[in-house]
């Protein structure tokens, strides 16, 4: 049986550096999105939960201007010079953390030196978000040893424009406020205009499973771009009739409905998707806060057709494993999350009931997909934080 990430990262630390007293930890986790997809680059809302799978970091400062940096998945070593970072960097897992380090110098910081040893069970490519947990567990280590105030929001967004900028990565602020600002036994009712966040608490007898298919996503560059612009020419469209436009975010279904008749079926079908999807996180927060699971059920599956039909950026394993899942008395609804075409799903479940779905679903998907798939049965958990 594995270590915990923050045993291994604190053994390998003690073998690869002389530190002078023991070091500290930080921990950030994953994030899963129970609800609402493709709508935080549309200025919408997002339902993310952090989970108890994480990135750890242990850390001791070295006073020496540099940041030595030991991945245990990566079973390497790289030294990074904090005087000469500049954007845009590369996309190694080394430079998720020279970004950090980029980012709050140059927002003025004074860093100190740290030598660190990164590990972690967030699993990689899984749309589960692992490059921020390591990005905020990063952070939270910086801060600490240069002495800088923690605050999630400033941080998230500082994890944010270091991936944008220096890393090359065009991501939303989603991954990175859960993981630094999540809480424990509870999801986020986040605003990606505002970044105003709602704490909405997991009620008794309600658990959310990750199913993994064990497909790495695939969605390319290509047809993520493709469809921000089918968004794109959507609200061009609607902004030529209305100027308070200028996000999806803005719009509702009638208003998109008049208009149909100006866009091309494609492109309408991706605005109905987001229109539709962004009213999700509320309705489902709502049904959460009421304890009413077969309603929460219903907009998960409603949100997982709508991504398959409309926005088509499910997959044959994502909608065999949701299917899977239905089919499980004990299963209230399930539906893939992230970016799509691979990765991760998430199902409501009884908690009652969780290990017995697991084993029942893992049966199932495999015998429809024709492979194997991975669960873990969620604990919602806080937000980056420090271990001594």
């Amino acid at each position: 049986m594995s270590l915990p990430p923050i045993c291994e990262a604190m053994q390998r630390f003690q073998q690869l550096f002389d530190a002078a007293g023991e070091p500290i930890g930080a921990l950030a986790p994953g994030r899963v999105n129970l609800i609402g997809e493709h709508t935080d680059y549309n200025e919408g809302f997002v339902l993310p939960m952090g989970i108890d799978l994480h990135v750890a970091v242990a850390f001791a400062p070295n006073f020496d201007r540099s940041i030595k940096v030991h991945s245990t998945a990566a079973a390497a070593t790289h030294q990074i010079d904090i005087d000469v970072l500049s954007a845009p960097g590369g996309s190694d897992w080394s430079d998720y953390v020279a970004s950090v380090a980029w980012v709050l110098a140059d927002a003025g910081e004074a860093l100190t030196g740290v030598d660190m040893v990164v590990s972690g069970n967030v699993p990689i490519g899984a749309g589960l978000a692992s490059s921020a947990a390591l990005e905020m567990a990063v952070a939270r280590a910086l801060c600490h040893v240069s002495e800088i105030d923690w605050e999630p929001r400033r941080m998230a967004l500082l994890g944010q424009r270091g991936e944008n900028v220096f890393v090359g990565v065009n991501c939303g602020i989603m991954d990175q406020f859960a993981a630094a600002a999540s809480r424990a036994g509870s999801a986020m009712l986040l605003d990606c205009r505002s970044l105003e966040a709602v704490t909405v608490v997991i009620p008794d007898g309600a658990t959310f499973v990750v199913m993994d298919t064990g497909v790495r996503r695939k969605l390319s560059d290509s047809e993520y771009n493709d469809r921000r612009a089918s968004c794109e020419r959507a609200v061009a469209v609607l902004a030529k009739h209305d100027n308070s436009v200028s996000f999806l975010r803005d719009v509702d279904r009638t208003q998109l409905a008049g208009r149909e008749h100006l866009m091309d079926v494609v492109t309408y079908s991706r605005a109905k998707h987001v229109v539709e999807e962004n009213q999700r996180p509320r309705e489902l927060a709502n049904r959460l806060w009421a304890g009413d699971l077969e309603a929460a059920g219903r907009v998960m599956n409603e949100s997982h057709a709508s991504l398959r039909d409309l926005y088509e950026v499910s997959s044959a394993e994502l909608d065999a494993v949701t299917a899977a899942a239905r089919e499980v008395p004990s299963c209230f609804g399930a539906r893939m999350t992230g970016a799509g075409f691979g990765g991760c799903a998430v199902a409501l479940v009884d908690s009652d009931q969780a290990g017995a779905f697991v084993a029942e679903v893992s049966r199932k998907y495999t015998a429809s997909a024709g492979r194997q798939g991975s669960f873990h049965i969620c604990a919602a958990s806080p937000g980056a934080s420090l271990i001594r």
